[in-house]
């Protein structure tokens, strides 16, 4: 497993931006950035949230075909 990468896909719908990520390697996301990833294999992740904002009603929602 150790030789696995997984994809990790990054910032503003129309300007994404990707990193590569091996085990035991942290992302950190602003509010702002989409959030999407994909491996090559089985994967397991922690998502972390934290602040004031509890009712996210400020979500904008995307379709993956508007994605760039």
């Amino acid at each position: 497993m150790e030789d696995r990468v997984l994809a990790h896909f990054m910032g503003e719908p129309t300007a994404t931006r990707h990193l590569f990520l091996q085990n035991e390697q942290t992302v950190l996301s602003p509010s702002w950035s989409i959030h999407s990833g994909c491996g090559q294999g089985s994967y397991k992740f922690i998502w972390g949230m934290a602040g004031e904002n509890q009712l996210f009603t400020d979500m904008d929602a995307i379709k993956p075909t508007d994605l760039r």
